[in-house]
């Protein structure tokens, strides 16, 4: 499980999540408090599915129940300090960061932070033109359809690079205008892997002061990703033998241990799970059986092709 803390640094709040094997200890409010938390009973029924997320949710809590003071302190005439909620989510594919995008846009119209809060997904070609003056154009209209809810722009370090012609730039400054021009209208939250996103900051010096909060999201455990795959299994209405996840765990195991630095997490577990279902309909076809067992079972034999791949970058490295 991971166990999120929290610092702060120049004005950002840093979130967290680490690696931890200690039990989930958060506290859940009071029964006849139930009622009046709605908007988060809603939200950590959804984060239940989330495997590796059981300390995210207490980050969620905390800003949930950030929210709900500054209402009640409205609500009571006493001072309210605006709050910036654009953030920085850093870390690997397939880690729950686009999840937690999701989650979050959410749980800022349930609170009333976002009239809509619907969430726009873009990527760089959503935002660089081929020619001068359509940049910007495009990042206004990207913004304009975001306005209400949450733009999410993953691999954001993408815009730094190019060279001097590339119009990427010219889509940072863009950016940090509309979220000047649209203050509070919209929350921005920039994605991508962590040592680049780190640079990215660098590129335009109005970027780090308008990023309060930032999440580090590290690379799922060998058996995170084994109950990663086991959810994704029994969404496809398919079960694996004790063999086959014991297979299947040494060579997540494996994959973990090799520390490749941009490893893809849950979209390697996906792409595993998927050839492993293709292997099995090969040998279902070769051995000619169709019962219902069969068609059902992943067996130890339809992941051969995989760990052996994984097997041989192993002893190459």
């Amino acid at each position: 499980m991971r166990e999120a803390y929290t610092f702060t640094k120049k004005s950002q709040i840093n979130v967290v999540f680490n690696q931890k094997t200690e039990k989930n200890t958060t506290t859940p409010f009071p029964i006849d408090e139930r009622v009046t938390h709605e908007p988060l009973e809603k939200l950590e029924a959804k984060l239940d599915r989330l495997v590796g997320m059981d300390q995210i949710k207490h980050m969620v809590r905390e800003l949930y129940a950030w929210l709900y003071i500054y209402r009640k302190r409205e609500e009571a005439q006493l001072k309210v300090r605006k709050q910036s909620f654009h953030m920085l989510f850093k870390g690997n594919p397939g880690t729950g960061k686009t999840t937690v995008a999701r989650l979050l846009s959410d749980l800022f119209r349930e609170m009333e932070i976002l009239p809509k809060g619907h969430l726009i997904e873009a990527e760089r070609a959503d935002l660089v033109g081929e020619y001068i003056g359509q940049t910007a154009q495009k990042t206004r209209d990207l913004v304009k359809r975001a306005l209400g809810g949450v733009l999410f722009i993953d691999e954001a370090y993408s815009l730094s690079r190019g060279g001097e012609k590339d119009f990427g730039k010219e889509a940072i400054d863009t950016l940090v205008k509309q979220m000047e021009d649209h203050k509070d209208e919209f929350i921005l939250i920039l994605a991508g892997y962590s040592d680049e996103m780190e640079e990215f900051l660098k590129i335009n010096p109005g970027l780090p002061s308008r990023f309060p909060m930032i999440m580090s999201f590290p690379d799922y455990s060998g058996m995170e990703l084994l109950d990663i795959a086991k959810q994704m299994i029994r969404d496809r209405e398919y079960t694996m033998t004790a063999e086959a996840q014991k297979k299947l765990l040494r060579l997540l195991q494996q994959k973990v241990a090799s520390l490749e630095p941009h490893f893809s997490n849950g979209r390697y577990v996906r792409n595993i799970i998927e050839k492993t279902i293709r292997q099995q309909a090969v040998r279902l076809v070769r051995e000619n059986s169709f019962d219902r067992d069969a068609l059902l079972t992943l067996r130890a034999c339809d992941l051969a092709a995989e760990e052996q791949s994984v097997m041989s970058h192993a002893d190459e490295a």
